[in-house]
């Protein structure tokens, strides 16, 4: 008796394989955009309310020094 060895069956249909690839792709983007905004975005968001801040001290002072 010899055995007929069957090829595997498909695991997912092309459409399947298209939605995973989608997925991945969001979930890099997003990875991604998360990474940008951490490094760049926020430390110059709050550098620059810093800055603003110290100015308006400044300019309080000023101001009052004026008087």
């Amino acid at each position: 008796m010899s055995r007929i060895q069957k090829f595997p069956e498909i695991m997912f249909e092309f459409d399947q394989y298209l939605g995973f690839l989608a997925f991945l792709t969001i979930l890099t983007i997003g990875f991604w955009l998360m990474i940008f905004l951490l490094i760049f975005v926020i430390p110059y968001w709050v550098g620059g309310s810093i800055m603003e801040m110290i100015k308006e001290k400044r300019e309080a002072r000023k101001a009052k020094q004026e008087e």
